[in-house]
């Protein structure tokens, strides 16, 4: 007789075990309901922390799956960071010291990016949680973004436990961690908590910790509903699910619902829990997190930070969320004219998942048809475009990012004109320009002592003025300064991480306006202007950029029969110029003798013939030469 297989009964009763966890999860009060964050800067272990929560708490299996699991979408995995937060339901058992009894408790976590281009998303997760997991990589300290994300939950008023991470690495230094915790945030050294998500090291303490120092959701069961909406996304069987959290009341399965911002009513044909994947509980309470499945078909219907509730039922709306600040603009065009309208939808479907960019319609004599978009940074612009092409197979064209800059016109009125494409603004307008101003913003810079005197000269160079510099341990400094924009996004980043050899970090925040002496550079080919290369540039490297965009251009494009003249120019006059010798017969080739007139007849032939075609021929450049060009 075949022994009894104890494995495969041990898994029947954990999945028995879960299903009564599932059935019951709609029946916990919220004072057994945790919602909390894990935020930190790039890098630093937030993913693989957790893993490791998820496996203690079972809510996946240990070793099985691939790591970082939270972790969905292609591009993260690819570059190895958090692009969207990601939310999942987890059950722990808290046991009572004093008499060995045991307490069910809810724990709803959410996983963010670590970047400063997708902080929006961390400031969206934070407003469905009551505290954070601040988490400082035990071998690097405190960095840029662990600033700005301590200030973020800081002012939401969240309650934050500080977790020292990677504490089994060789060069790990918990203690100068601790002083700089106390220094930067004034968080108590015996606070925080320390873990190797690596090893497993210090990880029991965590969920206890949350269970204690964070309180439970302040709704109330007896309110009619109120659910913010805190990110959606397309399904092609199920249409627009929305993840969002049940702030007063409850919403179960068949109930009607309607929208604060659009007034527009659905029936709820689904809703549960992220345990980590969709699990249908049929109902959602006060206090929990989940997903809402409720007949949407339209991406625009699904807007984050709306407010549903029960229908002919009125209630007051949530807060919602800030608009996101665009930083930077590029134009997106599909790679063939004809595929505008497919690159339309993927447009669509992909902007109701990440909210915060913006997309109109636009159109270039160059490129056609296609969207202007806003983005939070330049990884943010690049992520998108990758997203487009892997999730959607969109082929397109990204122009060069810009900045939004702000015009004002001498013409009775001082009417102000907001540029977020520089083909808008005409080479020589009509009325005198009276002032330019372009956005700026504050940076903070972290980095190993010695590298201090090469930032300084970095941020001098790029029209910087400092504001803050000061030392937070014998090792590290923190540099504070006033940027222009457009400054930082074009290379600062990789120059900055060149430098300090990858030990700095940098974050920034927006800082309004200020006035600047602003040129727009145009390049034009046998006179022609190029609308999709235009650029607004400081006069002071107006030369340099012309120089720069007319020495790539003459690599990409091909020969013509007839010259080809490459000009940038500030207004009427040209600042930089190549020219690309025409293809050309040799016409000498049947001449072996005579005399030298012949041939120079022979020559000024083909010379009238060249600058004929020159006048009436036009540079066509293809797009694989924009491409090429973008992409440089």
């Amino acid at each position: 007789m075949a022994a009894p297989n104890f494995s495969r009964r041990q898994d029947h009763a954990k999945l028995w075990h879960r299903i009564q966890q599932l059935g019951q999860c709609t029946k916990f009060p919220v004072s057994l309901i945790r919602n909390f964050s894990i935020i930190a800067h790039i890098d630093h272990g937030k993913s693989t922390l957790a893993d490791r929560l998820l496996e203690l708490t079972g809510t996946i299996q240990k070793g099985k799956g691939q790591p970082q699991y939270l972790d969905k979408l292609q591009v993260e995995r690819e570059r190895g960071i958090t692009v969207k937060a990601q939310t999942a339901t987890m059950f722990y058992d808290l046991k009572n010291e004093d008499d060995g009894s045991s307490e069910q408790y809810l724990l709803n976590l959410i996983d963010t990016p670590g970047h400063v281009d997708f902080s929006y998303e961390v400031s969206r997760s934070l407003a469905a949680c009551q505290g954070v997991l601040l988490v400082v990589d035990a071998t690097q300290g405190i960095q840029a973004q662990t600033v700005a994300n301590f200030y973020l939950a800081f002012e939401a008023n969240l309650t934050i436990i500080p977790v020292i991470n990677k504490i089994d690495q060789a060069t790990a230094d918990p203690e100068r961690v601790k002083a700089q915790l106390k220094t930067m945030f004034d968080l108590e050294p015996e606070d925080a908590l320390l873990t190797s998500a690596k090893t497993g090291q210090g990880l029991s303490e965590v969920l206890p910790a949350v269970i204690k120092r964070i309180p439970p959701p302040t709704g109330r069961c007896h309110l009619p509903l109120r659910m913010l909406i805190l990110d959606s996304y397309f399904d092609e069987y199920r249409g627009v699910i929305c993840n969002g959290a049940v702030v007063d009341g409850s919403i179960k399965k068949g109930d009607r619902i309607a929208s604060v911002a659009t007034g527009q009513t659905y029936d709820v044909l689904d809703t549960g829990i992220l345990h980590p994947e969709l699990t249908s509980t049929g109902m959602l309470q006060t206090g929990q997190v989940g997903y809402l499945i409720a007949g949407l078909k339209a991406t625009q219907e699904a807007r984050v930070g709306d407010t549903m509730h029960h229908a002919n039922v009125s209630v007051e709306a949530l807060p919602g969320f800030k608009p996101a600040k665009h930083m930077v603009f590029a134009g997106i065009y599909p790679a063939d004219g004809s595929d505008f309208e497919a690159l339309a939808q993927a447009m669509e479907r992909l902007t109701c998942n990440d909210a915060s960019v913006s997309a109109t319609k636009e159109t270039s004599a160059a490129l056609g048809i296609g969207f202007r978009c806003g983005f939070l940074g330049l990884l943010h612009m690049d992520v998108f475009h990758q997203r487009l092409e892997q999730e959607f197979g969109a082929q397109v064209i990204a122009t060069a990012p810009t900045v939004p800059y702000i015009f004002e016109f001498q013409d009775g009125s001082c009417s102000k004109l907001n540029v977020q494409n520089p083909a808008l603004l005409p080479s020589q307008p009509a009325q005198k320009i009276v002032s330019a101003m372009e956005p700026v913003v504050v940076a903070t810079i972290i980095t190993p002592s010695e590298h201090v005197g090469a930032l300084i000269t970095l941020c001098s160079d790029r029209r910087g003025e400092q504001l803050e510099f000061s030392y937070i341990d014998s090792q590290r400094a923190l540099l504070k300064y006033r940027l222009p924009l457009r400054e930082v996004v074009v290379d600062f980043y990789s120059v900055l991480k060149s430098i300090t050899s990858g030990y700095a970090s940098f974050d920034y925040d927006d800082d309004g306006y200020q006035e600047a002496d602003l040129v727009k550079v145009d390049v034009l080919l046998n006179g022609q202007a190029v609308d999709a290369l235009s650029t607004i540039v400081h006069q002071a490297k107006s030369v340099r950029t012309g120089r720069e965009i007319v020495d790539k251009l003459k690599k990409v494009l091909d020969r013509q029969m007839f010259e080809v003249t490459i000009q940038a120019a500030v207004g009427s006059k040209v600042i930089a110029r190549e020219s690309i010798s025409a293809l050309r017969k040799n016409v000498l080739a049947k001449c072996y003798g005579g005399d030298v007139t012949r041939k120079r007849k022979l020559l000024d032939k083909q010379k009238e013939g060249k600058k004929r075609m020159k006048r009436f021929g036009s540079v066509d450049i293809p797009q694989e030469a924009f491409h090429d060009l973008l992409k440089q």
